[in-house]
C-alpha cells in the first residue's frame, strides 16, 4: 500500500499497526529535515571513496595525511564521557529481533549493541519491527513469548546499556521515498531511534548512544558530527548528549584515527576495532595494487602484522585522546553436543579477550549470551580498573608500512571451499531474513560473508592467485568448486530446505558479484534489491 505522507516524502513500504507507531508524522518530519540538509552530502562522500578507489587502481599508496598533521600532533582530548560508559569490559551484538534484544540485555554484558546494519537483513518488516524494540527495550517494556514452548521472556533488573548501530552511509532505505528517491538508511535508522528514544533514554540515567559503521574519512566522521549537532537543537536536548563509538573497520580510516576522534570530540565514545569487516575493506580497497594478496581467510589471525599494527595504533590514538579503544567481535560461539568442539571454542575466546586485555584494550566484543562470562572472567582478571585509558601505550610505533603489511600463508583448496560454501549460505540466511548466522560453528555476518566473495574475487584476477598445489585459481575453477559445494549443502539442509531456503537465489548472487570484472562495493546493495 502506498501512502503519500506529505508533498515530498512517501511510505511505499506495508501499512500496520506497528509502522503506525514508529512512523508517526512528527518523527517523519525529522528524518526528512535529515534528509533535506545532510543528503547531498552524504552522496558527495561517497562519491569522494570511489575516486579514492580509482587513486589506488592507478598505485597510490595509502599514507596518513599531510593536511591533519597539526591533528594528530596536537594536545586535546574527548569530552568527559557519561558514567555508564565509563566501563565497557564486555559487549555483546547482535540483530534487533525481539528475543534476541531481550537476551542481549539479559546476557551480563556491561553493554549490548543492537545492529541495524551487518547483524540484521534490513527487510522493512525487521527495520520498523527493530524500532519498536529499541522503544521497548528503552521504556523496559519489552517481552517475547514463543509459542513453540510457551515460554516468556522479559528484561531481568540489571541490564546491559543500550547502543544502537544504524546502516551505514551507503545503504538506502526503499520503502520511504523523498522526491521518489530512496532514504538514507543512516538517517532513517538514526533518525527514528532518536526522536522517540532519546528523551526518555536521558530520564533514565542514560543516553542516546551510538556505534558508526564503515567510515573512511574523517569527513564523514564531521558529517556525522554536525548530523548530531542538528539533531540534539531539533529534539531539544543538549548538545554533546549524543555519544557515538566510530568502528574502525576500513583501512582509510585506520589512516585517520586521531582526525575521527577530533571531529566528534563533543560526542566521541572512541573507536572500536571492527576486524572482520576491516579485513573485507583491506582486501577491497588494495584488490589491484600487485604486491597485496590475502591467504586463507583461517590464516588471517589477530596477530599477523597488519592487524596488530592496526589495533595497537587504535590503542594508543584513544588513549592519548582519553578515549576508550574497544576490541573486536570473537565470532565463536557454544558448539551443542561436541564436548571437544565447544572447549576449543571457549578457549579461544578466552585466549582472543586475553590478548585484548593485556594488549590494553578497555572492552570486547562477543557475539552470542553464552561467551559474555568467558570474556568477562579474561577482563576481571587483567583490567582490575574501569578501563584502561590510563595506560598510553606509547612504546608503540606504527608507520604506514606497517598498515598495510602484506601477511604471508598460503592460499588452500579447503580455504576456497569454505569461503564459496560460507558465501552462499550467509546470502541465504540475509535473504531469509537473518542477518546473524551460526554456520560452521560461528556467527557469521555481513562482514564475514563479504571478505569470502572479496577474496575470492581478487584470487581469480590476481597474478598470485594460486593455490598451494600449484593451480591457478580461475573463475572456471571457481565455478566447479561452487558447484561441488552447492551439492554438499543441499545434502546437509535437505531437498525441501534447499529449494525453500532462498539456497539457489544466493547462489545466483554469489556467482554473479566474483563473475563480473567490475567489483561490487558490498554485496548488499545488489542482495537488498531481493528483499521485501
Amino acid at each position: 500500500m502506498e501512502q503519500a505522507t506529505t508533498g515530498k516524502l512517501k511510505i511505499v513500504g506495508e501499512q500496520n499497526e506497528q509502522t503506525k507507531e514508529i512512523l508517526t508524522p512528527e518523527a517523519l518530519n525529522f528524518v526528512l529535515a535529515l534528509h533535506e540538509k545532510f543528503d547531498t552530502r552524504r552522496k558527495e562522500l561517497l562519491d569522494a571513496r570511489q575516486e579514492r578507489q580509482k587513486r589506488l587502481d592507478a598505485g597510490e599508496k595509502l599514507d596518513f595525511l599531510a593536511e591533519t598533521k597539526h591533528i594528530r600532533e596536537g594536545d586535546w582530548t574527548i569530552a568527559p564521557l557519561p558514567k555508564d560508559l565509563q566501563d565497557r569490559r564486555v559487549e555483546i551484538t547482535g540483530p534487533v529481533d525481539r528475543k534476541m534484544v531481550i537476551n542481549a540485555l539479559n546476557s551480563g554484558a556491561k553493554m549490548f549493541m543492537a545492529c541495524f546494519e551487518d547483524a540484521s537483513s534490513p527487510t522493512w518488516e525487521n527495520m520498523i519491527g527493530g524500532q519498536i524494540n529499541m522503544r521497548d527495550a528503552i521504556n523496559k517494556t519489552i517481552e517475547f513469548s514463543q509459542a513453540s514452548n510457551g515460554k516468556t521472556y522479559k528484561l531481568n533488573k540489571e541490564t546491559a546499556v543500550l547502543l544502537v548501530r544504524p546502516r551505514g552511509l551507503h545503504l538506502l532505505e526503499k520503502h520511504v521515498l523523498v522526491d521518489g528517491e530512496p532514504i538514507s538508511g543512516s538517517f532513517f535508522d538514526f533518525g527514528l531511534y532518536l526522536f522517540h528514544n532519546a528523551k526518555n533514554a536521558l530520564a533514565q540515567g542514560t543516553g542516546p548512544y551510538f556505534y558508526l559503521p564503515k567510515l573512511e574519512s574523517h569527513l564523514e566522521a564531521r558529517l556525522w558530527n554536525d548530523v548530531f549537532v542538528f539533531a540534539q537543537d531539533y529534539i531539544g536536548i543538549p548538545q554533546g548528549t549524543i555519544k557515538a563509538t566510530v568502528l574502525i573497520e576500513t583501512i582509510l580510516a585506520a589512516f585517520e584515527m586521531d582526525e575521527i576522534l577530533y571531529e566528534l570530540r563533543e560526542h566521541s565514545a572512541g573507536l572500536n576495532c571492527g576486524r572482520w569487516d576491516y579485513i573485507f575493506s583491506y582486501i577491497k580497497r588494495l584488490r589491484n595494487q600487485a604486491d597485496v594478496i590475502l591467504p586463507d581467510r583461517g590464516q588471517v589471525t589477530m596477530t599477523v602484522p597488519f592487524m596488530k599494527a592496526y589495533t595497537s595504533l587504535c590503542i594508543q590514538t584513544c588513549h592519548k585522546r582519553n578515549a576508550p579503544a574497544m576490541g573486536g567481535m570473537a565470532a565463536q560461539i557454544p558448539v551443542k553436543n561436541d564436548d571437544e568442539a565447544n572447549a576449543i571454542a571457549f578457549a579461544k575466546v578466552a585466549e582472543d579477550k586475553r590478548r585484548e586485555a593485556t594488549e590494553g584494550h578497555d572492552g570486547t566484543w562477543v557475539a552470542h549470551p553464552g561467551m559474555v562470562a568467558t570474556a568477562m572472567e579474561q577482563f576481571d582478571a587483567i583490567m582490575t580498573t574501569p578501563n584502561q585509558i590510563h595506560k598510553k601505550r606509547e612504546d608503540v610505533h606504527v608507520t604506514a608500512e606497517d598498515l598495510v603489511a602484506v601477511p604471508e600463508g598460503t592460499i588452500t583448496l579447503e580455504g576456497l571451499r569454505i569461503n564459496c560454501s560460507v558465501g552462499v549460505q550467509y546470502i541465504a540466511s540475509w535473504l531469509r531474513g537473518n542477518g546473524a548466522a551460526p554456520i560452521n560453528n560461528l556467527m557469521e555476518d555481513a562482514a564475514t560473508a563479504e571478505i569470502s566473495r572479496t577474496q575470492v574475487w581478487q584470487w581469480i584476477r590476481h597474478p598470485k592467485g594460486i593455490l598451494d598445489d600449484g593451480r591457478g585459481i580461475t573463475l572456471a575453477f571457481v565455478l566447479e568448486i561452487l558447484e561441488e559445494e552447492l551439492v554438499k549443502i543441499k545434502e546437509a539442509v535437505g531437498e525441501q530446505a534447499y529449494s525453500s531456503g532462498r539456497y539457489i537465489e544466493a547462489a545466483e548472487l554469489f556467482k554473479s558479484l566474483i563473475e563480473q570484472d567490475e567489483f561490487a562495493e558490498f554485496l548488499t546493495l545488489p542482495g537488498y534489491e531481493k528483499l521485501a
